[in-house]
């Protein structure tokens, strides 16, 4: 059975086991059937690009919209919290009958937010945002807590023997990013360093001279926990080898690089999010409840993550990334 088929029945089975414990009894009391609901029109904002990351999770959305038969609105705003913060307010204007949207800056998203709740609209927030939902008046998260990956991956650390490791930030005020560094913090038992590498995604260039610096600078690192797959691959690990120094490198989040890395042994571990379920299940979650009235989760974040890709199943990872659902 192919991922997107397994999700269709999950879905299938999840609105089935719903309706059963609410009492129905006929199939007249039952929610429409998918394809019955391009009236619905659900809308996805995150603050993500058009990279390998993000296309995989819009893959979901739009796999999952057709499974269900919803309209849907994708919208990327590369990174922008201004340009979010407003497509969500153009998206309650315009009719979105539930939102989902990332949360990289809770305070830029608080006013657009407060702006869907009080026109009816359910929310839920997707990748980012797991401390932030309750306030943002989401009724769950769909995502990784990025603590508790932060947290793992300093158990991976600990485990290589490693006893310094650098964390550098690509993207200032990104909590999320924030959060994987403290959670490394929190488990790791040598010396965990933040660095700063704000724009690193914009000019790698950039930032790989700037981690070859810090790795010239300071000969006690020896290990780089990326938190971009991007940033790992065709930056840290060329700052290294322009370095001449050898460190473990792990990442958050996969790309046909790192995982080619993670094959070859040039690279420890990738933490994989499984975004293809973060996007399918933000429709999912919102169609739910708009057709049958549930809120899951129980107001407590539902996990798709973090997983972990290694020598010991990149193989099989990359099979999936090749069919675009991983």
């Amino acid at each position: 059975m192919s991922f997107k088929k397994k999700y269709a029945a999950l879905v299938a089975t999840a609105a089935i086991a719903a309706l059963a414990l609410s009492g129905c009894s006929s199939a007249t009391d039952t929610a429409a059937p998918a394809g019955d609901h391009k009236d619905i029109k659900i809308c996805v904002y995150t603050h993500g690009d058009g990279g390998t990351f993000w296309s995989v999770a819009q893959k979901g959305a739009e796999a999952a919209a057709a499974d269900l038969g919803v309209t849907l609105d994708y919208q990327g705003a590369n990174n922008d919290a201004a340009k979010q913060a407003a497509t969500i307010e153009a998206g309650v204007a315009a009719g979105c009958k539930g939102i989902a949207t990332s949360v990289p800056d809770a305070e830029a998203l608080q006013g657009p937010m407060d702006a869907a709740k009080a026109a009816g609209i359910p929310t839920v927030t997707t990748n980012s945002g797991s401390s932030a939902f309750v306030k943002l008046g989401a009724f769950t998260h769909i995502g990784q807590d990025e603590v508790i990956a932060g947290e793992q991956a300093g158990l991976k650390f600990n485990a290589m023997g490693v006893k310094h490791v650098l964390c550098p930030i690509q993207e200032a005020g990104n909590v999320g990013l924030a959060d994987r560094c403290k959670g490394l913090k929190n488990t790791f038992k040598g010396k965990a360093e933040e660095f700063n590498l704000d724009g690193g995604l914009a000019d790698l260039t950039a930032a790989t001279a700037k981690l070859q610096a810090a790795l010239e600078a300071d000969k006690s690192i020896d290990a780089i926990f990326a938190l971009n797959a991007d940033i790992a691959a065709k930056a840290a690990m060329p700052a290294a080898e322009a370095a001449g120094v050898s460190v473990k490198i792990g990442t958050v989040d996969m790309s046909p690089e790192a995982l080619d890395a993670i094959e070859a042994g040039t690279m420890e571990f990738a933490i994989d999010q499984q975004q293809y379920a973060q996007g399918y299940m933000s429709v999912t979650l919102l169609y739910l409840n708009l057709t049958n009235g549930h809120e899951l989760g129980g107001g407590q974040p539902i996990y798709t993550g973090p997983g972990f890709v290694t020598k010991d199943n990149v193989t099989k990872v990359k099979e999936l990334v090749a069919a675009g659902t991983r």
